[in-house]
């Protein structure tokens, strides 16, 4: 019976590290409708709109990672894979340990820096946009916020030696850290609303899951990245020739990124107030819980891409990039389905956690924009793993696109009018990226074969 479903499993793509990475997101969209349903008992619908817009201030901690991690675990990858595994330590070249090496002294003391200075500006920017913008002086915000903002700085900084441990093709045991991190992240969250600690829910399921996950690190993995950490010599990764010409352009699509996925809610909470960010928060919290689910198949899979284009692979490669690429988008397109059925339904029978959500036009917009970024997000991996960046031209217009979409068509036509200018916009831009996929494809493996 195991033996045919692990068959099963494998058929549609799923190994082991997939398996931990998709039980993850699958947990996190599971746990994310009970989240949803006790964010919407516990807190009210002005209070929901501080909970989600939190998330989309947070965020703004990528215009300080400037695309850093996924670029860690793809150098760590392309050096990885001339090193062999033996009795726990990684073996091989002196050359490729010590660029390992000097990658991780790098990592450290690049997200150090940034996470002091994120610290900082999330603090002040935070404390003054929602004691401006907030109509409802009753709403207990500033401490959570505080709490919350400590706990992702410090998260902040633990991110790279995820990723570093990740290249060197340990995907498997990182997605099974990452699924405890969620599952004791949302066990304490809805204790916490369940015992009515509003706001504070969120700030502390976020501090004591992050702690279980720091100490895990330090007591697994300090074993592995030690040796690594000794073994410089004189061979390095030149950061301003190697990492920076690929960083900046990472760093403006990632940039662009803010503007496309999380400027809705602080726009809307500043326009519109508290209630309608609420709704737009939670509709968007599914959504990203659907996107993150289904691109769990290519994400995992950066270490085998990477490995592959060193090795130039390239027929491999495009047969499992194809092949992941279609049981993907199944996921993601078979999701938003659900999400869309499930909200209706709540609407038929009259269940009042329906108004919770966006109504149905702006619903299927943003269903709509979301597997287009789904079909982007895909051909953007698959590029990337080539320590490349073309998608930087497209980045930047789209998120200036989004921007004004937001700004100018939610001004003056409300919540349809951004859903549907953006739903427009992500269109045009699948098609534009489609096309650089082609072409980039053939540049850099047809025309140079």
């Amino acid at each position: 019976m195991i033996g045919h479903f692990k068959k099963l499993l494998q058929k549609i793509g799923v190994d082991g590290a997939v398996f931990y990475s998709v039980l993850a997101r699958g947990f996190q969209a599971f746990s994310g409708f009970i989240s949803i349903f006790l964010v919407s008992k516990s807190l009210s619908i002005e209070e929901q709109g501080f909970y989600y817009t939190f998330t989309s201030i947070l965020a703004l901690q990528i215009f300080f990672e400037m695309g850093l991690n996924g670029i860690i675990t793809q150098y760590v990858a392309h050096e990885a894979a001339f090193l062999e595994w033996s009795e726990g330590k990684l073996q091989g070249e002196e050359k490729n340990l010590s660029r390992l090496s000097s990658l991780l002294r790098f990592c450290i003391k690049w997200y150090t820096i940034a996470a002091a200075i994120l610290l900082f500006v999330l603090q002040i920017t935070g404390y003054f946009f929602f004691k401006k913008f907030n109509s409802n002086p009753d709403i207990n915000w500033k401490i959570p916020w505080i709490i919350i903002v400590l706990s992702n700085s410090v998260a902040f900084m633990i991110n790279p030696l995820m990723s570093f441990v990740q290249g060197l093709g340990m995907v498997k045991r990182i997605e099974k850290l990452r699924f405890l991190q969620q599952v004791s992240n949302t066990i304490i969250l809805w204790f916490g609303l369940v015992m009515g600690a509003k706001l504070y829910s969120g700030a502390v399921s976020s501090v004591l899951s992050l702690s279980l996950i720091v100490v895990i690190l330090i007591n697994r993995y300090k074993p592995i990245i030690r040796p690594i950490w000794d073994s410089l010599k004189s061979d390095l990764v030149n950061y301003k020739e190697e990492i920076f010409p690929y960083q900046w352009k990472i760093s403006v699509s990632w940039v662009s990124g803010y503007f496309i996925f999380q400027i809705f809610n602080p726009v809307l909470f500043a326009t519109q107030g508290a209630e309608v960010a609420g709704k737009m928060g939670m509709t968007l919290a599914v959504l990203n819980g659907v996107l993150t689910l289904s691109t769990s198949w290519i994400n995992t899979k950066v270490p085998l891409f990477s490995g592959m284009i060193a090795k130039k692979n390239y027929i491999e490669l495009d047969k499992l990039f194809n092949k992941t690429f279609v049981q993907s988008t199944i996921v993601n397109v078979s999701g938003l389905t659900l999400f869309i059925g499930v909200i209706n339904g709540f609407k038929v029978f009259g269940l009042q956690i329906a108004d919770r959500f966006l109504t149905h036009i702006p619903l299927i917009c943003m269903a709509g924009s979301f597997l287009m970024s789904h079909i982007v997000g895909c051909l953007s991996v698959y590029l990337r793993c080539h320590k490349r960046e073309p998608y930087l031209g497209l980045s930047i217009t789209c998120g200036i696109l989004c921007l004004l979409s937001a700004i100018i068509l939610g001004k003056n036509h409300g919540l349809i009018g951004m859903t549907v200018g953006y739903f427009l916009i992500n269109i045009g831009i699948s098609f534009w990226a489609y096309l650089i996929f082609l072409k980039k494809k053939y540049e850099w493996h047809i025309k140079i074969a």
